[in-house]
């Protein structure tokens, strides 16, 4: 049980650390020639800069709690799998990636969660999942997609086809503007916690590869909640 709620936390990290890099008001449905069109478009441009940066608020509805909680941070990607995202408020953290290992840094508590990545478990699943739909890679296996035409832009509404995948994602929604720029993302999850987050200023210029490395500070406690 304590495996299933660190994959669960760690995968929901990982989806909003990426969503905003996958593509995105009442519309007009897309047709499935439609969507097929628009989602060359978006790896087209993807392919183009595979990489991009940008800011980001975060409001978390938790059905245990009585408040929405709030942050707001930076987060960077470079295809195919590397990313890190800057989280400021109540609870600061860093996630980082370099797709090999997962660090999740918690400056408040000096503490920090390492996972491996590659070894085929549940993690590996669905975070691999959760890049190929950032890419729009062959995306049309792991989600059952539906899109809108709306008046500023395109909405997609992801649904996951994977079995593991329902456990941790009911729903994942992408609003972009005409640029293809992710501008929202709504996550909602089986027992009905939901997750809005708002991207802006977006950019795609080159990043520095220390970006994505990630060595605790001293004196920090480091766990490995799936073993290593």
């Amino acid at each position: 049980m304590f495996k299933r709620k660190s994959q669960a936390r760690v995968v929901c990290t990982v989806a909003l650390a990426f969503a905003f890099l996958a593509p995105l008001l009442q519309a007009e449905p897309l047709s499935p020639a439609d969507l097929k069109a628009l989602l060359a478009r978006i790896r087209e441009k993807r392919a183009a800069a595979p990489q991009v940066q940008a800011d980001f608020q975060e409001e978390k509805t938790i059905h245990m709690l009585n408040k929405p909680i709030t942050s707001s941070g930076r987060i960077s990607f470079q295809a195919p799998n590397k990313f890190r995202r800057e989280a400021k408020g109540n609870s600061p953290s860093i996630t980082v990636s370099d797709g090999q290992h997962l660090w999740i840094y918690y400056p408040k508590f000096q503490s920090a969660e390492h996972y491996s990545l590659g070894k085929r478990s549940p993690l590996d699943a669905g975070i691999a999942a959760i890049t190929a739909s950032l890419n729009l890679e062959n995306v049309e296996a792991t989600y059952h997609i539906t899109g809108t035409k709306e008046p500023d832009g395109y909405q997609l509404q992801l649904l996951p086809r994977n079995p593991s995948m329902k456990r941790f994602l009911q729903t994942f929604s992408i609003r972009m503007n005409n640029d293809l720029q992710v501008v929202r993302t709504e996550m909602v999850q089986p027992n009905g916690d939901r997750i809005v987050t708002t991207y802006s200023n977006e950019s795609r210029a080159p990043i520095s590869a220390s970006t994505f490395e990630f060595t605790p500070p001293a004196g920090t406690e480091v766990t490995t909640p799936l073993g290593k």
